[in-house]
């Protein structure tokens, strides 16, 4: 999706992404273009220095966020005193996000009240097309903030209000073909200076599997996001240094192939 700079960023467009050229989509949304709702107008096309790249899902019917890198989840229960459960290696499982709160590329994060523990986290998501099918990936970062959601983990029943804030989508959505067997380098950076590296390609539960669960007695339906879960060392808490995100901070999150996921973090 995007807007021409200067325009209304809460509406955006679709568009294909041709060299230094966005070409529009004749539909409204991306999900109407994946149901067959519009063709590409090449008349109507915009450099790409001249539009503003907005999430390519604006409004998911649904946000899916799994957990299916070892790594992350062997080092984040650790944390806890955990060892992973054997139910994990089974099936691939998710919690439900907030489709109501997606930012785009350099959208400002707002900072969420009753937390000093804000964190970033580093992964890829795809993107249902028709036929309950993944049109391409995207990079997304699951905001999470972690005192919040360490209260609420306590409890039994999975994070909730500690990532119900800010997930971010972007900057581009890549079809499958062109990325290949996606073995991806992900790499996040805060004010410049890194502090994760991974490989999409060392996800534990393929993506035919996290779709198929995903998809197991419901509808997936054109625009729901499926989060791949983080990477490993791909989080402020996996490190357990507590250099946790500050207002102002500019956080950086790239996947090879895809690009660059560009937020700043705003006022307390």
């Amino acid at each position: 999706m995007f807007s021409p700079k200067g325009h209304d960023l809460e509406r955006g467009w679709p568009g294909l992404v041709d060299g230094d050229r966005v070409i529009q989509l004749a539909a409204q949304t991306l999900q109407t273009f994946f149901s067959g709702g519009g063709e590409a107008r090449h008349h109507d096309s915009f450099p790409l220095d001249e539009v503003d790249l907005r999430p390519p899902v604006l409004h998911p019917p649904a946000v899916r966020d799994f957990y299916a890198f070892e790594q992350h989840v062997a080092t984040a229960r650790a944390s806890r005193g955990l060892e992973v459960a054997p139910e994990w290696y089974e099936i691939p499982v998710f919690y439900f996000s907030n489709p109501a709160a997606i930012y785009g590329p350099d959208d400002e994060i707002p900072y969420p009240e009753g937390t000093n523990e804000l964190d970033y986290e580093l992964e890829a998501a795809a993107i249902i097309g028709a036929d309950g099918e993944i049109a391409g990936f995207t990079v997304m970062n699951d905001w999470s903030a972690r005192d919040l959601q360490r209260k609420e983990m306590k409890v039994g029943l999975g994070p909730a209000k500690g990532k119900d804030f800010a997930t971010s989508l972007g900057p581009v959505l890549v079809t499958p073909d062109e990325l290949g067997d996606l073995r991806l380098e992900m790499v996040a950076r805060v004010n410049g200076e890194e502090r994760s590296r991974g490989n999409l390609g060392d996800i534990y539960h393929s993506w035919e599997s996290i779709l198929e669960h995903a998809a197991r007695n419901t509808v997936l339906r054109p625009g729901d996001v499926l989060g791949s879960g983080t990477v490993g060392t791909g989080c402020i808490l996996e490190h357990g240094d507590e250099r946790w995100l500050q207002p102002s901070d500019e956080v950086e999150l790239e996947v090879d192939g895809i690009g660059v996921l560009r937020n700043t973090i705003g006022s307390r």
